[in-house]
């Protein structure tokens, strides 16, 4: 299984994935912790994944995803952003519509 094929996998697992430095439980920095901290507010269920622990995936995202940073939020296998995005989306209501969508 070639990486895209890997990464659209996981896409397909879960209805929301963040791609995080870290895990929920252990977020290794401090983006990655705020994005974590508006989906549990939200009530998201979500999956998490460290790219700190595959070098091939965390590469393979920033192709994949043509964003070059981390935490990538997933809806639905579409990309939302980073947190800057997401906190926007969170401040203004329309992460929960996308949540619920």
């Amino acid at each position: 299984m070639n990486i895209n094929e890997k990464i659209q996998q996981q896409l397909d697992a879960s209805k929301v994935v963040l791609y995080m430095k870290g895990t929920r439980d252990f977020p290794q920095c401090g983006f990655s912790n705020r994005v974590i901290q508006i989906l549990d507010e939200v009530g998201a269920v979500y999956m998490d994944i460290n790219i700190l622990e595959d070098d091939e995936l965390r590469q393979g995202l920033k192709v994949f995803s043509n964003w070059p940073t981390f935490p990538q939020l997933y809806i639905k296998g579409e990309l939302i952003g980073g947190c800057d995005i997401v906190t926007e989306l969170y401040e203004n209501g329309e992460l929960e519509a996308l949540l619920v969508e």
